[in-house]
């Protein structure tokens, strides 16, 4: 047993990060600290529970920690935002909006860039501006700049791809220069890459002056088709420039954050400024990681702690960061220099951090609050609502289920399809505090049973899942926790690797860390009484406690409850937590049988075209790449199929007479 008081004493007087975790292991606070002795020390005293709201609630849940030793601050800063990132704590801010915001990738790590959407920010050598409202922000952005430069869209590779094919519909409409010609060099290319970079980082005035110029020249040669192309494109940046409505000094490139507050609920309000004109502005909800951090997170903390914790997390992850920040309340004092020292390493060169008391910066910082005020005010209402769909359903579950105070922060459900009889395949689809979490979902393909075996099925596809987080997560490293990373230590000997979803393993290679690393809270089968049975009986030859329930349904094959320990748990047919379940069984059904009806209609398109001579397993596949679909192929003509990567005329013709005689 984890003796507090103890293990109080054995804290080293260095710095580094602690990690607190509840009754059941789980992690609800990471910190960091320059004097672990002290700092940990503080959470287990009488008076830092009177005086910090946070510690007053948190302290008592508390039943051991652990710590990482690092070289320096920076290092436990760093260290904190991983691990952060990675637990998503009970008790810490984070942004809940933060995956929502999308960005615009520059592939400037490839030959002739491309401009387009992208859901993430990634440490790939390519550049990210954003983050952007949303993804209709992000559509017309792109489709203004495609209009005034004449920047490829398509994902063909360079220098491999030239000259293969002919140029896509956009190069006839001028909308790209068509470097798959070989017509346009990389210097040419490039120049039209970086200007357009320049206009994503509002440096309107030097786009401007360069299009004038060319505009000028262009008909001093008497090309005024050309003149008047440019002479549009002026008026079209021109025109969104005058709508920036703050000026600054040419060059500035500001951040302006602030905060609005109201009934447990906080959100901060971004502008961004770049060359001194302000280019967008985002909001961020804050809070912390699960339903039922009391009287909400964000109300047990100080504007300053909030402030702090927020610019740790938002700049941890920006595309961006610019030379100051200015900030409507001052981190915390204990925090300041490593924040800055951090954010400088990030960008380069020095950022300072801004506390304005007067003059413009000050009126930037009101203008902030404002509009995070009436922000928190519109949105309030439908936050809340949203919440009560989510956690709240979440919460209604397990008090349903009788856990009591115990939270559901992860839900994993699985299903079974086997229709008429064809190859079985399963789905799992993954809901965290309330919401579908769509990059965890996964699909398998039975391998050991035949026909419509359910409870057969469904024990080995629970047995693969659980088998596959033993081998993820055992053999931990020599000290036993988490590395540097926020990953852990990890050794694998057996070289076992289940399959994806295309029933394809690599052997003798330890397994990449998946969504499979992560146990869920409970664990939800589309079924009644044998389903769940059979996923009890795989998770116990595991030594896997979770707890299982059954999603029945009705005679009309509507949701009707849970099944839970043999007894059914009936919810109120309005309420959000039966809303939910509805949600969950009707979409891990619809991820089982789209998988099911993929597979079939691949089954169909290979008895097909294995009956035509000449067409092997590689033609075959070069085919559906090309056309996606059997009707496609039937349509396409004599030279169409010829064009396709390892079709010759012979196999062509052969295709054409297969399907003309049919």
């Amino acid at each position: 047993m984890f003796d507090i008081p103890e293990e109080l004493k054995k804290l080293p007087k260095k710095p580094g990060v602690y990690i607190m975790k509840d009754e059941s292991g789980k992690i609800i606070y990471v910190g960091k600290a320059i004097n672990l002795y002290n700092r940990v020390r503080q959470y287990f005293q009488a008076s830092s529970a009177q005086t910090s709201p946070k510690v007053y609630f948190m302290a008592p849940q508390i039943r051991e920690f652990e710590y990482i030793l690092v070289d320096g601050e920076l290092e436990a800063l760093i260290l904190e935002n991983n691990l952060i990132k990675k637990h998503n704590p009970r008790f810490n801010i984070k942004l809940k909006d933060d995956k929502g915001y999308p960005y615009i990738k520059v592939t400037v790590n490839e030959r002739f860039p491309r401009f387009f959407l992208a859901r993430r920010h990634e440490k790939d050598r390519a550049r990210y501006f954003g983050p952007y409202i949303g993804g209709t922000a992000v559509r017309e952005t792109l489709e203004l700049m495609h209009r005034l430069w004449p920047i490829r869209t398509c994902p063909r590779k360079f220098p491999r791809d030239i000259g293969k094919e002919r140029p896509c519909l956009n190069h006839y409409i001028g909308q790209c220069l068509a470097p798959c010609t070989g017509s346009v060099s990389e210097e040419e290319y490039g120049a039209l890459v970086e200007e357009a970079m320049q206009f994503l980082n509002g440096k309107y005035e030097k786009v401007l002056k360069r299009l004038e110029a060319g505009m000028l020249e262009a008909a001093e040669n008497l090309e005024f088709e050309k003149a008047a192309e440019m002479r549009d494109k002026i008026r079209t940046i021109r025109a969104l420039s005058e709508k920036q409505k703050i000026d600054g000094e040419p060059g500035d490139d500001q951040d302006i954050a602030a905060l609005a507050r109201k009934d447990g609920e906080a959100l901060a309000q971004v502008f961004f400024i770049r060359g001194g004109k302000m280019i967008g502005r985002e909001h961020f909800s804050l809070g912390g990681g699960a339903a039922g951090a009391d009287p909400g997170l964000s109300g047990l903390l100080s504007d300053g702690e909030i402030m702090t914790e927020f610019v740790k997390r938002f700049y941890g992850e920006a595309a961006f960061i610019p030379r100051e920040i200015i900030l409507e309340h001052d981190v915390e004092a204990g925090e300041k220099d490593v924040i800055v020292k951090w954010l400088s390493g990030l960008k380069g060169q020095n950022v300072t951090l801004t506390v304005p008391k007067r003059g413009e910066k000050l009126k930037l910082v009101q203008m902030a609050a404002n509009n995070a005020a009436q922000t928190l005010e519109q949105f309030g209402e439908h936050m809340r609502r949203e919440k009560e769909k989510t956690e709240g359903a979440v919460a209604e579950i397990a008090r349903a289920l009788g856990f009591g105070d115990a939270e559901i922060r992860r839900i994993e459900a699985y299903d079974i399809s086997n229709i008429q009889g064809f190859e079985s395949v399963a789905s799992m689809v993954v809901f965290e505090n309330g919401k579908p979490k769509n990059s965890d979902y996964r699909k398998f393909r039975l391998r050991n049973v035949l026909g419509p075996d359910d409870y057969a099925g469904m024990e080995e596809v629970i047995g693969r899942r659980f088998a596959r987080y033993r081998l993820e997560t055992e053999n931990p490293g020599p000290d036993g926790g988490i590395s540097p990373d926020g990953g852990q230590h990890r050794t694998f000997s057996d070289g076992f690797v289940p399959e994806n979803e295309d029933g394809d393993g690599k052997e003798n290679a330890p397994p990449k860390k998946t969504s499979f690393s992560r146990l869920p809270d409970i664990v939800f089968i589309d079924g009644g009484k044998g389903q769940a049975g059979a996923a009890e009986k795989a998770m116990r030859a595991l030594d896997i406690d979770i707890p299982v329930c059954g999603m029945v349904k009705d005679d009309r094959h509507r949701t009707r409850g849970l099944l839970y320990e043999g007894e059914e748990v009936t919810l109120p047919a309005g309420s959000e937590g039966f809303k939910l379940v509805t949600r969950i069984q009707d979409e891990v059904h619809r991820f089982a049988v789209e998988y099911h009806r993929k597979l079939r209609a691949n089954a169909q398109v290979k008895s097909v075209l294995d009956e035509i001579p000449g067409i092997g397993p590689n033609r075959r596949k070069e085919l559906m790449k090309k056309f996606k679909s059997l009707e496609a192929i039937k349509e396409a003509d004599t030279e169409t199929l010829a064009g396709v990567k390892g079709m010759n005329a012979r196999a062509a013709e052969a295709v054409r007479e297969f399907f003309r005689g049919k």
